[in-house]
């Protein structure tokens, strides 16, 4: 049992170390940590992603899961990761309509962008794992919450990477969603600062 908490550590702690060596770049304004899982680049390690992948795994009641959402784009490479590991399905909210029965459209606005995502192939009842790479304002996250309790299907968890300022708090305050995240930060102008 010990090993177990000690490799847990050793996983958080690489997520923490990882994202406060990232770069930092302004976008209109906006503090932007640039990191390989919520952006792609510098290059994504097999090691830092299957730390994510393993810690949000270890986490998730499986038997409770029907479909896996990942939200473009970086909500995908972890997906996909949970995928293969779980077995469970996949379906990705996509920045682009198909025009699918049932699409749903959900109007999204970030801290530097606005825009849409689309979900498709979520049905009433349908037991949902959503995972994300970043929240920060809570924009795009929590519409989508809403669009899948007003579509019938089950928000059963929730897990981000990167808990980024008080998007989050905003979100558990206006309902009761399973919200978690591995690693709680903020900015400090162009300095990434863990709280947890």
């Amino acid at each position: 049992m010990v090993e177990e908490t000690t490799t847990l550590d050793l996983r958080v702690e690489l997520l923490k170390e990882s994202v406060v060596n990232a770069p930092v770049v302004w976008k209109e304004g906006y503090p932007y940590f640039v990191h390989p899982l919520s952006d792609g680049v510098p290059r994504q390690s097999a090691e830092l992603l299957a730390a994510a992948r393993d810690l949000i795994s270890e986490n998730v009641d499986w038997d409770c899961i029907d479909i896996i959402l990942g939200i473009e784009a970086m909500g995908i490479p972890l997906a996909a990761a949970l995928c293969l590991s779980s077995g469970k399905p996949l379906v990705v909210g996509r920045k682009r309509a198909y025009g699918l029965p049932g699409e749903v459209a959900i109007d999204q606005s970030t801290g530097y962008s606005k825009g849409q995502i689309f979900l498709n192939d979520i049905a009433p009842g349908t037991r949902v794992l959503i995972v994300d790479d970043v929240v920060s304002t809570g924009g795009t996250l929590h519409p989508i919450l809403k669009a899948i309790d007003s579509n019938g299907a089950i928000v059963q968890d929730c897990w981000i990477v990167f808990e980024k300022g008080d998007g989050m708090d905003k979100i558990r305050a206006d309902g009761d969603w399973t919200l978690n995240s591995l690693v709680k930060i903020q900015m400090q102008g162009d300095k990434v600062v863990i709280i947890e």
